[in-house]
């Protein structure tokens, strides 16, 4: 734990711990789209069509619709509630915040319009790519991602990485009023989760929530961190009622 009483009894906790809240709930929602999108196996009998994207010829239009609006408003929110932990850096490290606040910024202008709604573009168009031209869906679909879908990807993935990264560094640092320990409590879990979903194979249940592995690290995050800060809360009400 770090020293620094006096900053930390400046924190707003109710504040953090509601985004925190709001954060989680906005997590799941986006998990939610994101299954409803993911849910599928592979066609072996489909050989016009890598594999992974065989699966996604069974997804009826209504889920590439809600999982785009889904996402299209949680996404968004996710971002937002990051600023939970943007509040907690802040009072400690100002390069650290500055960093951090960059990377939300990020994530927040490309996440949902830039890489989350284009990819459900990308499914609704292999439906149709395939039931119009199959002998030339690959080729087709693989020319809109590279033009329309990896460029946003790739400007987002900086963001993001960014985002993890400085976090994971503020807890290491001390750059929080948390235990160093709590660097754990990273989006980046989501990398393992997808590991251990492709590692159980190709279900239905594993490839949506596999799909769903940014929303699964945002719940790991933020459920990590309201859980680490509820003795914060308690000690800063009780310092309020002292006084």
């Amino acid at each position: 734990m770090n020293n620094h009483t006096g900053t930390d009894s400046t924190l707003d906790w109710g504040r953090i711990r509601h985004l925190l809240k709001i954060g989680i709930f906005a997590a799941l929602m986006v998990l939610a789209g994101d299954m409803l999108l993911g849910w599928g196996v592979a066609d072996p009998s489909v050989t016009e069509l890598p594999p992974m994207f065989t699966r996604y010829l069974s997804v009826p239009d209504g889920r590439i619709f809600a999982s785009a609006l889904l996402g299209l408003i949680g996404i968004p929110i996710e971002c937002l509630c990051w600023f939970a932990v943007y509040r907690m850096i802040k009072p400690y490290s100002e390069k650290d915040a500055h960093a951090y606040r960059a990377g939300i910024l990020g994530c927040l202008a490309f996440g949902g319009c830039g890489v989350h709604v284009p990819c459900c573009m990308a499914v609704y168009l292999v439906k149709r790519f395939y039931s119009d031209h199959p002998a030339i869906v690959s080729q087709e679909i693989l020319r809109w991602i590279g033009w329309f879908l990896i460029p946003a990807t790739l400007i987002f993935a900086v963001f993001f990485f960014l985002t993890a990264i400085v976090q994971i560094k503020a807890f290491l640092s001390g750059h929080t009023p948390l235990p160093r320990r709590c660097w754990v409590f990273s989006v980046l879990f989501g990398f393992l989760w997808v590991l251990l979903m492709r590692v159980i194979g190709d279900y239905g249940i594993t490839n949506a929530l596999a799909t769903g592995w940014i929303s699964i690290g945002n719940l790991w995050m933020m459920g990590g961190l309201l859980a680490a800060t509820k003795h914060m809360a308690i000690r800063s009400r009780e310092r309020k009622r002292d006084r």
